[in-house]
């Protein structure tokens, strides 16, 4: 007997984070660290594949991540993520980063990062997670380019396994 999961909506996984960025986040000239927004990056989109999952996930891909514009201290940083394909184990999640002056409300989209996680179970094994269900047509226009990243992901799996 199969144990079938329920698909979740994407609503479901969507996480929202912010941080007021400080001192001890940037450089010497007050540009905050991209490493520092890639580790927020990756706890958001971790917690939306762990939304989703109903399990623990590790991290196993990062696509680049192209910063756009500078993110300065005093800034909140806000991350919008959510998982835009679900696999048998693993799932992509789509991660917003924005800057806010918080004085002026003025915000701009810094980057948008792609990164896959696999559930995995108590002894640490890949576990199934459920289908993801698709409620508007940009819900479905992600999940189809989602699925071509995936291909292209596995594809070059493959050759780099040759």
């Amino acid at each position: 007997m199969t144990n079938q999961l329920l698909p979740k909506p994407v609503s479901a996984s969507r996480i929202q984070l912010a941080q007021m960025m400080q001192p001890e986040h940037a450089n010497t000239q007050g540009n905050v660290h991209g490493g520092w927004i890639m580790k927020l990056v990756d706890e958001a989109g971790a917690l939306a594949a762990t939304r989703h999952a109903g399990h623990r996930t590790v991290t196993v891909a990062m696509d680049q991540m192209v910063f756009r514009h500078p993110i300065h201290i005093g800034d909140l940083v806000i991350l919008n993520a959510q998982v835009t394909y679900a696999g048998r184990t693993s799932m992509e999640v789509e991660v917003r980063v924005t800057a806010e002056n918080p004085l002026t409300g003025e915000r701009r989209e810094t980057n948008t990062a792609y990164l896959v996680y696999v559930a995995i179970d108590e002894q640490g094994r890949p576990t199934p997670v459920p289908p993801l269900l698709t409620e508007t047509p940009e819900e479905e226009a992600r999940m189809r380019a989602a699925q071509e990243r995936q291909q292209r992901r596995l594809q070059q799996k493959q050759e780099m396994e040759k």
